[in-house]
């Protein structure tokens, strides 16, 4: 095989490689302190602040349950759920369209998303009461 083949072959299999942005679906939980001063209330309010903070849109608020999906640059779709108590909350992948959902795997931007939302919901729980 030529150099020059075997040069060409070895950039192509890395730039294959370094395309992939498949990453394992992000889903968060977190059990909040025991000595947590937060109402089921609060928590709903602190996930739904959050929420629009990072452009997300309520599609559905039921008790213990808010359903919201994002749309970024008019194409890449995601839908979460996310599931509350007064002692915890919980995100998790519903849906999405164009970030490659495919056997547990998706873009990474989607876990990007919901990390930082997550980060969020938790700043505000701690300055809601939470120690």
């Amino acid at each position: 095989m030529s150099s020059l083949l075997r040069a060409t072959l070895i950039t192509l299999a890395l730039l294959t490689g370094a395309g992939c942005t498949s990453k394992p679906v992000l889903n968060t939980q977190h059990d909040l302190p025991a000595g947590a001063q937060v109402s089921e209330e609060q928590v709903k309010q602190v996930i739904v602040t959050a929420l629009q903070k990072r452009e997300w849109t309520v599609q559905r608020l039921s008790p213990q349950l808010v359903q919201a999906e994002i749309t970024v640059r008019n194409q890449f779709y995601a839908a979460i759920d996310i599931r509350y108590t007064r002692n915890s909350y919980a995100i998790t992948y519903r849906d999405s369209r164009d970030l490659g959902y495919k056997d547990g795997k998706i873009h990474r931007n989607y876990n990007r998303w919901v990390s930082m939302l997550d980060r969020d919901i938790m700043a505000g729980l701690r300055s809601a009461g939470m120690q």
